[in-house]
């Protein structure tokens, strides 16, 4: 090996270390942004080295460079203005089209050795490629499929026909039968059949999905994307590649058990199929109970001369873009010299961390925001809790066996001396039941979009009581 070859493997390794120690600083909220720019970092240099490569070996000829470095300008652009005007409560989307993007490069990374090489491929790079191909082709048709039931582009209930299971159980028998065959008998015509079914069967194993286990699907669909990227390194000898890939693979694997675990669900069961479609909102009350609303100088009453408050955000704060307003709520609470905490569940919003990056936005202290084992002990000595579009993670149906969210850990809001939720609607959440929080004797809904509903109850507490 040449020292310009060893030059570069030890920047491969350093570019390695970055995204570990970028991963392992993620862990913190208040570390997280650091762990960004250290992995970013990595990829660059990563990046760079790569580039070093193509120069020195003269792989590319000018129409290659012109072509390279306008398809990576297009892809820089396109990427920094999805990242700055996306959303948050659209970064679920986001991250699904940038899974299928990352899984369709590493198949056509791949594709282009195995057929390279021709005849003469290795047993080992026809293996790694098939890998490749059928993770990185389920993952990208997959993740394109998520994301636009996310969107409301595709139906987000779960959609299913006659025979689907036949159909998938079919796709699989193709794509594992020809790839094993592929081992011994190299054929890019067989390659691209192989491709195909996989296309497919990434579509088939989403569609039949509901929106409420949509994210979950996403956070395994990243893992795939990694586990492609790791093959591909295989393939071209990239150890960045391999490293990074594994990294996003495991992560991406550990993020899917959690998530299930927080619904209660197995992924296997996910997998065949979800429950919800998060469309509609049917106005509907819980059987047994009635429901009373309140209005903002009531609510803020309660609020101002409460000593502790919990407040509970979900999907309806961050879909009103209100994390500055309840900010601003909690602050003035403080002042007041009242004990202020927000309870974060592992799924509120659509992904692990949605809650924590959207109040990190309003300058929100960190340590005010308490995961659910730890704040769940504290509702039976808040005075109020505050709950903000918050609904199937604080349904007490969840205590109860026989219904569609038995058994998924929640947070015990009912527990909580009086209880105030905010809700544009009666209507239900992804699980498609009723909250049976709502008709609880100590519970007043306040009917508003959360951005105005906290502006009131601020501007209230402020009237009222100075």
């Amino acid at each position: 090996m040449s020292t310009f070859d060893w030059v570069i493997q030890l920047i491969y390794v350093f570019s390695a270390s970055c995204f570990v120690l970028g991963l392992h600083l993620m862990n913190n909220p208040a570390t997280a942004r650091r762990g960004n720019q250290v992995s970013t970092s990595g990829m660059i240099i990563a990046v760079a080295a790569t580039l070093a490569i193509v120069v020195h070996g003269g792989l590319i000829k000018p129409v290659g460079w012109v072509v390279m470095i306008v398809g990576a300008a297009v892809g820089a652009g396109l990427g920094l203005y999805s990242a700055r005007n996306v959303q948050m409560t659209a970064m679920p989307q986001l991250v699904s089209m940038f899974n299928a993007v990352g899984g369709g490069a590493a198949a056509l990374v791949a594709v282009h050795d195995y057929m390279s090489a021709g005849a003469s491929v290795s047993t080992t790079t026809t293996v790694t490629t098939l890998l490749d191909v059928i993770i990185g082709a389920v993952t990208f048709s997959g993740s394109i499929i998520a994301a636009g039931k996310l969107q409301g582009v595709i139906n987000s209930a779960p959609v299913t026909f006659p025979g689907a299971r036949i159909v998938n159980l079919l796709l699989a028998a193709i794509g594992l039968g020809l790839s094993a065959y592929l081992i011994g008998t190299p054929s890019t015509a067989l390659l691209t059949v192989v491709i195909f079914a996989a296309l497919a069967f990434g579509v088939s194993m989403v569609m039949p999905i509901g929106g409420a286990d949509m994210p979950v699907v996403i956070s395994l669909l990243n893992a795939f994307t990694g586990t492609a990227v790791a093959m591909a390194g295989f393939v071209i000898g990239n150890w960045a590649l391999i490293i990074a890939g594994a990294l996003v693979g495991a992560s991406g694997g550990i993020l899917t058990k959690l998530m299930a675990d927080a619904m209660n669900r197995s992924i296997r069961n996910i997998i065949v199929g979800g429950f919800g479609t998060g469309d509609a909102a049917v106005a509907a009350v819980a059987a047994g109970g009635n429901v009373q609303s309140i209005a903002a100088d009531d609510a803020a009453i309660q609020l101002a001369y409460a000593s502790k408050v919990i407040i509970v955000p979900g999907y309806g704060l961050a879909a009103a873009q209100a994390q500055h307003e309840v900010a601003g709520l909690a602050e003035l609470l403080e002042s007041r010299g009242i004990d202020v905490s927000y309870a974060i569940h592992p799924v509120a919003g659509r992904m692990p961390g949605h809650m924590n990056v959207l109040l990190a936005e309003a300058n929100v202290p960190y340590p005010q925001l308490k995961e659910m084992d730890d704040v769940n002990p504290e509702f039976a000595r808040t005075d109020v809790a505050l709950v903000i579009g918050a609904n199937d993670v604080t349904n007490p149906a969840a205590r109860r066996p026989g219904t569609a969210i038995s058994g998924m850990p929640i947070l015990d809001v009912d527990q909580a001396r009086s209880i105030i939720v905010i809700k544009r609607s009666m209507g239900h959440g992804y699980a498609g039941i009723d909250n049976e929080l709502y008709v609880d004797p100590k519970t007043s809904m306040y009917f508003a979009d959360a951005k105005k509903a906290l502006t009131e109850m601020t501007a209230a507490v402020k009237t009222l009581v100075g």
